[in-house]
């Protein structure tokens, strides 16, 4: 069996001179939950297109499965589950009426409606008309059609956008039980990091229709470098001494900075400091956040 679910080579597709992506390279291992982020017209429903065989790529291949997507297009996508921008419904029939409309489709077994309706918690609403639920009720009903041909790789694009707070933590909650519960491989794509990082193992960023990062949330976490900041009642005489224990700091605003100090390191400093006659009145860790770093690999200023 194929170590990765979803492998790209290459993957370019080009409008006129334009390229939405560009030479894209994903690499998605089985059973992970895999956050595709990145700003907004940053190219990440058109890979998912492309992914899905909805749109052709100028260049480059898909791998799903390990097997080309071009080659064995219907074969790969029996076994995939997607939610690509909104769920489409029939407002007027219940979750039960619009699942079995795709139920016939897929010629499945009558029993596993109830079994994706207990999956998304729709158990309770299942005869209630559609256009009476909440939009992230709408969204879990979406979620249901795509598990309804139990699939091995669940594709989401922004499932949680325009979700309020409630509703945005049930899909979370619901997108993390998948590998765990029912072994399904999960790519979910978002401009939201702080989504991502809570329920990802594994993350691709892209801007401007390139990978710009690709590893696990823990790699991206470490680039987030600390600064410890402290407060002395003599901060001039304060950084001599530090400089003498081999500690670069700088004064800024009657505050010390140091980046990069370990746990030994800081209690040594404080330790020096207090044996010199310092009052110590704050030690302050102070870490650059992911939205920081985000921001520091795309190269842009813009919101995500």
């Amino acid at each position: 069996m194929n170590e990765f679910v979803i492998r790209t080579h290459n993957l370019t597709k080009k409008y006129h001179d334009r390229a939405a992506v560009n030479s894209l390279n994903l690499s998605i291992g089985r059973g992970e939950i895999y956050g595709f982020l990145g700003p907004n017209g940053a190219g990440k429903t058109t890979t998912i297109r492309m992914l899905l065989g909805l749109i052709r790529p100028t260049s480059g291949k898909v791998e799903i499965f390990g097997k080309d997507l071009q080659k064995d297009r219907l074969n790969i996508l029996k076994k995939v589950g997607s939610l690509v921008e909104y769920p489409s419904y029939y407002g007027h029939l219940s979750a039960v009426e619009n699942l079995e409309a795709i139920r016939r489709i897929l010629n499945l077994p009558k029993s596993r409606i109830a079994e994706v309706l207990d999956i998304v918690s729709l158990t309770k609403e299942a005869r209630r008309s559609v256009k009476g639920y909440s939009l992230g009720m709408k969204q879990r009903l979406g979620i249901a059609s795509a598990l309804l041909g139990s699939p091995e790789l669940l594709i989401l694009d922004e499932p949680t956008n325009g979700l309020d707070p409630s509703g945005i933590q049930e899909i979370r909650e619901l997108i993390k039980r998948m590998p765990k519960e029912h072994g399904i491989t999960v790519l979910v794509s978002s401009h939201l990091l702080s989504e991502v990082e809570l329920m990802a193992g594994s993350v691709g960023i892209i801007a401007q229709g390139r990978m710009v990062f690709q590893d696990t949330i823990e790699h991206l976490q470490h680039q987030a470098s600390s600064t410890i900041e402290m407060t002395v009642s003599e901060p001039e005489a304060a950084v001599w001494i530090a400089r003498d224990s081999g500690l670069t700091g700088q004064l800024q605003e009657g505050r010390i900075h140091f980046d990069g100090l370990s746990n030994t390191q800081v209690a040594g400093l404080v330790r020096r400091l207090v044996e010199n006659k310092h009052d110590i009145y704050r030690v302050e860790e102070k870490r650059k956040s992911l939205e920081d770093i985000f921001m520091q690999i795309v190269g842009t200023g813009g919101s995500l």
